[in-house]
């Protein structure tokens, strides 16, 4: 097989084809097993508050777990690839971003730049993770160092940062927001506090808190490490916009996460995100096929949960080596370019 037909768009696109028909009935029942068991748990964690806090905790892991589910339901929705229907996805997914109190439209929007950008040098900034060159850092000033460093570091990257982008900063609008997407996000905002409010004095707030609080975090931090580790490894590829190519960004720039198969199921077979990226109008429950519909679709970036923890080492692309560097690297490049 020849490298240009590996990366030729136009017959990726024909060969998985077939995979992109979404089944209303597989589609229904993973709402229903998804949304239904989070809901139970949710419930069954506040009952236990009047056994013991731990039994709430032990009650959470499971829920987090069904509402990262449940928020692969809304990504599939943004991307029109969990129902036939554009408006079954519309409703399904403002319904289901709620949980993750998440606005469909700005999501949509957001993520759709990330896909039609992902590894393009001249187009990073919008629904990644910021990630600077060698060179750029080089020459940064040092309080840009800072903020970059701060940023890409594990506490703040993956212990505030879910929070901080899932409760604050999806609550305003970007700059260069549509109307519609204007909208959208204040409707969302007004829909979550109704709910939060509704909620909060019906069971009291403490209550609340002991159990929305829990979920929400282990949700959200395993969104994050799930979306960093997908991108960010060590044979990634990002190239200037002259030479960048949506099919090689796909497959060599959107690792094939292979997880246990209970961990698998819970996130939605989202660790074939190879696979999502080449073709976002596949839904979830298809990807494991279309992944081992061709050869080519397994000669690609894995990561296992043990080889993903090294992607915490990475700090920096070098243009030079084409991979992702540690804090080593930027010390040694950094000190030669000062010798010289």
């Amino acid at each position: 097989m020849s490298e240009h037909s590996k990366y030729d768009i136009r017959e990726w696109k024909k060969k998985l084809a077939p995979f992109e028909r979404p089944r209303i009935s597989a589609s229904v029942w993973q709402l229903v097993n998804s949304v239904g068991p989070f809901l139970i748990l949710w419930v069954l964690a506040y009952l236990s508050l009047n056994i013991s806090f731990w039994l709430t905790l032990l009650c959470a892991v499971p829920a987090a777990g069904f509402l990262v589910r449940t928020f692969i339901i809304f990504h599939d929705c943004t991307h029109y690839s969990f129902f036939k229907s554009r408006k079954a996805n519309q409703i399904v997914g403002i319904f289901t971003g709620l949980f993750t109190f998440c606005s469909y439209e700005q999501w949509k929007n957001s993520h759709a730049t990330h896909h039609a950008t992902n590894g393009n040098l001249e187009k990073r900034g919008v629904g990644d993770v910021w990630t600077m060159t060698l060179q750029e850092y080089a020459e940064a000033s040092w309080f840009k160092r800072l903020q970059y460093r701060t940023y890409r570091n594990p506490i703040v990257l993956f212990l505030i940062g879910p929070l901080y982008i899932f409760l604050i900063d999806y609550r305003f609008n970007a700059k260069n927001a549509s109307k519609k997407e204007k909208v959208h996000v204040w409707l969302t905002n007004i829909a979550l506090v109704t709910i939060v409010l509704a909620v909060g004095f019906t069971i009291g707030w403490k209550a609340f808190l002991l159990v929305e609080l829990p979920i929400f975090y282990i949700a959200t931090f395993s969104g994050v490490w799930l979306f960093y580790v997908q991108h960010q490894f060590e044979d990634g590829y990002f190239e200037n916009n002259e030479k960048w190519n949506y099919v090689e960004a796909a497959l060599k720039g959107s690792s094939f996460y292979k997880l246990p198969k209970v961990l698998q199921w819970f996130t939605g077979n989202i660790g074939f995100h190879h696979v999502h990226h080449l073709n976002s109008r596949v839904p979830n429950y298809h990807l494991e096929k279309a992944h081992k519909s061709d050869p080519r679709l397994q000669d690609v970036p894995t990561l296992t949960l043990l080889t993903s923890l090294k992607s915490l080492t990475f700090k920096l692309w070098c243009e030079q080596s084409k991979k992702f560097i540690g804090n080593r690297d930027i010390r040694n490049f950094i000190r030669k370019n000062r010798a010289a």
